[in-house]
């Protein structure tokens, strides 16, 4: 008999049936058995009078034939003729599997992952994470972009050089890569015009924070022949509602786990587009206190603010002073053609426009203090013709906890990296 997956025999006739997989729950009442059984699927719960003393999390193959049953998951169970044990777990688990997750602290959470991930609730996040994967490159595959993959040991910084990781490379120093912004000019430059890449992303900064982590992966794109940052922000609204669009089709389940809602995609084409100075005007209209800059008590003041006004709690800010940006964000005097886009009271992208002219990078160097010879072979990009471009770059574990309001970045990370965790 071939095996089917839980969900699917909810679906099937009277037949006889096979399922397999996790022992979730047990209930012994008096002669009757109940097991609750867990697959990718979902659950489905079994019926014995024969004795049943299997611990939680062993994994099994189980035969029998469906029966309907109301007080039943999915109204339907198996009455069981016989099972296979495929491996029997140890009792005492480090943690309950089956019971809410929020009964348990972030900290044991994470200490126990192995285990903990098997919860379904602590699952669903991390379901919705691949669904947000898959949006991003079906959408910008769509668009007309092209994946590449680059390389995440590199000689120096791409953003100045700080906050990086050093590494032993065979004697010499090398670094764990910031951001792929280096190689996705580089191939912006090559004629490809349009990259995206979905890859890991490292920054060594001493934050402990519920919004940072120092091992992150990062949803990049880049794009040529663009005049400012604005065709940036636009076709970023296009994605978001594609990707709002995905997930209220295809994970509602997974947003029932954790009783929230994504905004409608119709919402997006209102997202306010404000700049940086607007912004400190808003916050400073809100609370009464002018904000020196752009905070996370800002965010979500703004955040609030865009929700009320536009009906979304996400906000474009814009027009950044040259100083809060990156030596290589297009200058248009004080300010540049950058922006960040903030969704539930947290940033979750930044980018804009990008320094082409070879002259004018080398102007920029100066000013930031910084020599040419500090960036290698990346210089060669300008030197050698390269058209006006710019990209951004989205945190996923940062758009997974907004989507699912969870509390800790570190919950939409599967095995979180911070300044003190590097295990497991």
């Amino acid at each position: 008999m071939e095996r089917i997956l839980c969900a699917e025999a909810l679906r099937r006739g009277g037949a006889a049936v096979e399922v397999a997989g996790w022992v979730h729950r047990v209930r012994n009442l008096g002669g009757i058995v109940f097991i609750i059984l867990r697959d990718s699927s979902g659950f489905i719960q079994l019926v014995s009078d024969a004795e049943f003393k299997l611990n939680l999390e062993s994994v099994i193959s189980a035969r029998g034939k469906l029966s309907d049953n109301a007080k039943a998951p999915g109204g339907r169970e198996i009455v069981l003729q016989e099972y296979e044990v495929l491996s029997e777990a140890e009792p005492n688990l480090p943690i309950a599997v089956n019971q809410d997750p929020e009964l348990l602290g972030l900290e044991t959470i994470l200490d126990n992952r192995m285990i903990s991930v098997r919860n379904p609730k602590l699952l669903s996040i991390f379901r919705l994470q691949a669904a947000c994967i898959k949006a991003f490159g079906d959408f910008f595959r769509g668009e007309g972009f092209t994946e590449i993959k680059s390389s995440k040991i590199i000689g120096g910084g791409s953003e100045g050089g700080t906050n990086l990781f050093p590494i032993d490379y065979f004697g010499k120093t090398a670094y764990l890569a910031q951001s792929p912004q280096l190689y996705k000019q580089a191939m912006v430059a090559s004629g490809l015009e349009r990259v995206f890449e979905i890859g890991h992303a490292y920054r060594a900064e001493k934050h402990e924070t519920p919004r940072h982590i120092n091992e992150y992966v990062s949803l990049d794109i880049e794009m040529g022949f663009i005049d400012s940052e604005k065709p940036l922000m636009e076709i970023e609204r296009d994605f978001m509602a594609y990707l709002f669009e995905s997930i209220a089709k295809d994970n509602q389940s997974d947003l029932r786990a954790w009783n929230v809602t994504v905004p409608s995609p119709d919402s997006c084409a209102r997202i306010p587009i404000i700049t940086h100075e607007e912004a400190r005007d808003i916050v400073k209209t809100e609370t009464t206190t002018r904000a020196i800059d752009i905070n996370p008590e800002a965010e979500r003041i703004l955040c609030d603010w865009a929700d009320r006004e536009r009906g979304i709690p996400m906000v474009f800010i814009n027009e950044f002073p040259r100083r809060k940006r990156p030596f290589y964000t297009y200058p248009v005097g004080r300010k540049t053609m950058s922006f960040d886009l903030l969704f539930r009271g947290l940033e979750i992208t930044t980018g804009g426009r990008r320094i082409n002219d070879y002259s004018m990078l080398k102007d920029a160097l100066a000013k930031f203090g910084m020599v040419e010879s500090e960036l290698g072979s990346y210089i060669d990009i300008f030197r050698y013709g390269c058209p006006p471009h710019g990209g951004f770059a989205i945190g996923l574990e940062r758009i997974t906890q907004k989507i699912l309001n969870l509390a800790n970045v570190k919950e939409a990370t599967l095995f979180p990296r911070d300044r003190g965790r590097i295990s497991p």
